[in-house]
Parts: C-alpha cells; structure tokens; sequence
C-alpha cells in the first residue's frame, strides 16, 4: 500500500496558461482592446521586456490591428506592422483595471495603458520568467514561433504526420511545442484519458485508428474547455488561471475516484511536473512507476490497481 499522506496532490498554481486559458485571454482582450489605441507602457522590470528594437515609445498612439495566439504566447498587433509577443510562463497573470491604476509593487511587472483601460502583468514568485518581446513586420513573430501543429486548425492527417516526427510518449509529444502547439501537462492529462491512452504509450506503436482517435480527442477536449472558460467568465475578467479546474477528469485528481469508472486517480511525479491518469480506463488496470515512490517502496510499490 502506498503510505497515507506520501504523496499529496499539488494544489499550486505551477501552471504556464494552455491554449484554452490563452484564447479565454483573447476573447476577453478583444472586448476591451479589440479597437482601442496604446496611451503607453509602464514597465516595471527590468527584466520583463527582452527586447530593444522597436523601441517602445514607437507604439504610442497605434491602434490595435490583431489580437493572436502564437502557441502559447500572446500577440497583440498594432497598425504599422508593430507586434507586442507575451508569453506569461508559469506565474505570469493579467489583470484588467482602469486606466491608470497602479502596477502593483511586489508582484507586477508592468501596466500598458490603452484609451480603453490598463492591462496590468503580473508574476508571482521570485523567479521572473515571463517575457514581452517588441516586434517589427510579420517576419519577426517567425524567430517566437516553436513550429508545432495548431491543433485546432489541423486535419487528422497533418495531426498523424506531426506525432510521427519523433518517437516519444505520448504524454511527451502532445507537449513538445515543436510537434504541437499551445498544448501542456494539463490538457494533455485531458486529452489521453478521453482517448484512453496511457501516457507512456509510444508514438510509434500507435496505428491508424488510434491516431484518428487521439486527433478526435485532442480537438474535442480542447474546443470543450475553450469554450467553457469563455461561457463561464462571460463578460467578466479571468481572475484565476490555474491548471486544476472543476470538471477535469483526471489532471490534478489523484486518488480522486475517475469520473467514468470510479478508480483512484494515479499519478506520476517529475521535476515540477506530475502526469495524472487512470490505470483501469487507460493502461489496463497496471500502475505506472512514479520514480522517486517507486524507488523508496521497492517491492511494495504496487504494480496493479489490485495491489494499490
């Protein structure tokens, strides 16, 4: 048996926002600063912006022209050809507030006003990783683009010729940003429970009808939560973007019964990563190997759900 309290669901927000929480972004963008012109930019970090041409000062003015994702960064576009490239990486958030408001001190990184309102960056935590790139021309957004697959714009054969490119698990494939874009460890959870795959699977053992069903699972789960999180905030603000949402049926669930057989959730833990599963919907009742629980168990690492 595993020990009680051995292993313990992260409830944090570790989560780089995915494509749903990326279009939920942009649908609530849109209604704010879909015509709206830049007033100026407030950076507080030194850090934030990584760029140097065009200078910031160039944007003043311009009206947006495009509100885009690039995987799984942000793009707002301005007239003339100006792009502002935000990628929020794990604890990057964005507010909505009034014009002016203040950048808050410990964790903002920088407010861009509009005639519109103020959207306001923020980061949790002390490690500053999200990013805004100031872009020249259409050609310059090439150098932030990971060249994965849009999964929602693809068809099933584009879909099977990207999994096919590398041999990796499934769980690693779905996202790899080179293979697909704007997919993470949440949604992926989501997409290979509903397909019934085990995360482990290799990408090379999977046959025609597999990937076909892999494909039908990616789009449905995606466009599923995209549209949910837009009906559900409506035309309010998204103020908690986190990769444990109700409703989920395995990621962020562990030892929490399966929404459609009733086993406990499993889970694998990696770094700052975890794969969460079922062993009886998706890898035939065996339970995987989490390395450091198997490794401190031994033999009583249960290799079945019988044994768990």
């Amino acid at each position: 048996m595993i020990p009680p309290g051995s292993c313990t669901a992260r409830r944090d927000n570790a989560h780089v926002p995915e494509l749903p929480d990326i279009e939920l972004y942009l649908a609530c963008l849109r209604r704010r600063i879909g015509e709206a012109r830049l007033v100026r930019w407030r950076l507080t970090s030194s850090f934030f912006l990584r760029t140097v041409d065009p200078r910031p000062e160039e944007y003043s003015g311009r009206q947006v022209a495009a509100l885009e994702r690039l995987g799984k960064r942000i793009v707002i576009g301005f007239e003339g050809e100006l792009f502002a490239v935000l990628h929020l990486m794990i604890a990057g958030r964005l507010r909505w507030l009034p014009r002016g408001a203040a950048v808050p001190g410990r964790i903002g990184l920088a407010a861009i006003d509009f005639d519109s309102g103020t959207l306001v960056v923020t980061e949790a935590g002390s490690k500053k990783r999200a990013s805004l790139h100031l872009v020249r021309g259409r050609e310059g957004l090439t150098a932030h683009d990971r060249g994965g697959l849009e999964p929602l714009a693809a068809g099933p054969e584009a879909f099977a010729a990207a999994l096919a490119r590398e041999n990796h698990t499934l769980k690693r494939a779905l996202t790899d940003p080179r293979l697909f874009a704007g997919i993470g460890n949440a949604y992926s959870d989501e997409i290979l429970h509903r397909a019934r795959f085990s995360p482990l699977q290799l990408t090379r053992n999977l046959e025609g009808a597999e990937v076909v069903r892999l494909f039908e699972a990616t789009q449905t789960v995606l466009r599923e939560w995209r549209d949910r999180l837009i009906a559900e905030t409506g035309d309010g603000w998204p103020e908690k973007v986190t990769a444990f949402r109700e409703g989920m049926a395995v990621h962020g669930r562990f030892r929490q019964p399966c929404p459609d057989c009733g086993a406990p959730v499993q889970r694998i833990v990696r770094a700052e990563n975890e794969c969460n599963y079922c062993a009886r919907c998706q890898t035939g009742g065996r339970v995987l190997a989490d390395r450091a629980l198997s490794r401190l168990l031994g033999k009583d690492w249960p290799r079945s759900l019988d044994e768990s």
